[in-house]
């Protein structure tokens, strides 16, 4: 979701940056850390002597739904969900359900009828779980599911999981190495839908 339907950078890192200064945490080194990774997570991987890691995803939680200043939806991004079938595609993020509504919402963008969200999984990205979780879901093979995906957790999510992955630069501030598609933005691709219901994404 964020980085791949919708930018949410600016928001993410003024609530995420704020609290690593009030850490003590080198600022710059920090947040590239902290992109596509559950909120939780990224807390527990620092080990902060004295801090708790859901208290403090909570409470950055809490900032984080209360500023959507700048959220918007990336480019040709709601075309392109309005043209698939509702019943094929999910959101599978590493927010939790109530900051993913929120900025689906401030986005302008549809609410799936599949997601899969931070309190669904034991393990977010980029273990596989969320995306096995989310083809299920679907009732698909994960064989047979395209993931988008911006952050390196989430493509190696999607990698492990047997998934074909296309890349999302829209939001990147540093080119990420990958052999798989990229794409800067929607309006760079069209879906189309067979006869069998499979989807086919083609170049424009």
């Amino acid at each position: 979701m964020d980085g791949t339907i919708l930018n949410s950078l600016a928001s993410a890192e003024r609530i995420w940056g704020n609290w690593a200064r009030r850490k003590g945490l080198d600022v710059e080194t920090f947040l590239p850390t902290m992109h596509g990774v559950r909120g939780v997570d990224t807390i527990r991987r620092l080990a902060l002597p004295g801090v708790d890691p859901e208290t403090e995803a909570a409470e950055i939680e809490r900032e984080e739904i209360d500023d959507v200043e700048g959220i918007v939806a990336i480019d040709g991004a709601v075309a392109f969900l309005n043209a698939l079938p509702p019943q094929s595609w999910a959101i599978v993020t590493s927010a939790p359900l109530a900051l993913a509504l929120r900025r689906l919402e401030a986005a302008g963008i549809p609410v799936p009828r599949t997601m899969v969200t931070a309190e669904d999984v034991s393990i977010g990205k980029p273990n596989p779980e969320c995306y096995l979780l989310g083809a299920e879901k679907l009732g698909v093979d994960i064989a047979d599911c395209l993931v988008f995906e911006d952050a390196p957790a989430g493509i190696q999510a999607g990698e492990a999981a047997g998934a074909e992955v296309i890349v999302v630069t829209a939001t990147q501030v540093h080119a990420i190495a990958t052999a798989h598609p990229a794409i800067a933005s929607y309006d760079a691709i069209a879906a189309h839908v067979g006869k069998d219901g499979k989807i086919s994404i083609v170049s424009r």
